[in-house]
């Protein structure tokens, strides 16, 4: 299993690269990294070309830079070796090495060609399991356009993991937020870096 950091877009809403913001010391691109590291054979950040030569991570550059998650996740399932790859977005604050060590035995039993967990909002897609068998039909999509990962989604087998298998897990519900804006940035850091108590 391989393991890929979607890391290309635009961070209009954030102001600044989210990637870089730091969160316990570690910039948000690298956290996830590492968070991912002991559960597969290798890690790479899916970015255009040379945005993160200084954190000195691995980067598959982008083949499809603005066209979103969607492009991300073919450029990684285009170039793995691997049978299933795991794809987490980098502003995934609350997402624990122990959900991704329940979520990839999940893969490993499926006959779909995606395993994607659901939460009260819908399907999570960068906190999922993709199988490379996928990898042709979601590069049509991204050249025909299609943006959106859950449209690229209805195209494949999709097998959805409910709320209901994972809540005990995350009682907090926030395993899936992400950070778009400062003040989801400053909402993390408040939470993950309480100070010590005395």
């Amino acid at each position: 299993m391989a393991a890929f950091v979607l890391a290309g877009g635009g961070s209009t809403r954030m102001g600044r690269d989210k990637a870089l913001l730091e969160l316990g010391g570690e910039p948000m691109v690298a956290r996830a990294v590492h968070l991912a590291e002991p559960h597969v054979a290798s890690v790479a950040v899916v970015a255009p070309a040379g945005r993160y030569a200084e954190l000195a991570l691995p980067v598959l550059p982008d083949r499809w830079p603005g066209a979103g998650p969607l492009g991300g996740i073919a450029t990684a399932l285009s170039a793995t070796r691997a049978d299933w790859n795991l794809i987490v977005g980098c502003d995934l604050p609350y997402l624990t090495s122990e959900w991704l060590a329940w979520l990839i035995p999940c893969a490993m039993n499926s006959a779909a060609q995606a395993v994607v967990p659901e939460s009260r909002r819908g399907l999570e897609p960068l906190a999922a399991l993709y199988h490379r068998a996928c990898a042709a039909t979601l590069t049509a999509a991204v050249e025909q356009g299609v943006r959106r990962v859950t449209d690229g989604l209805a195209e494949i087998l999709v097998e959805r993991v409910r709320a209901a298998e994972w809540q005990g897990i995350d009682p907090s519900g926030r395993l899936f937020d992400n950070m778009n804006t400062p003040a989801d940035y400053e909402k993390a850091r408040r939470r993950i870096e309480k100070p010590a108590p005395r």
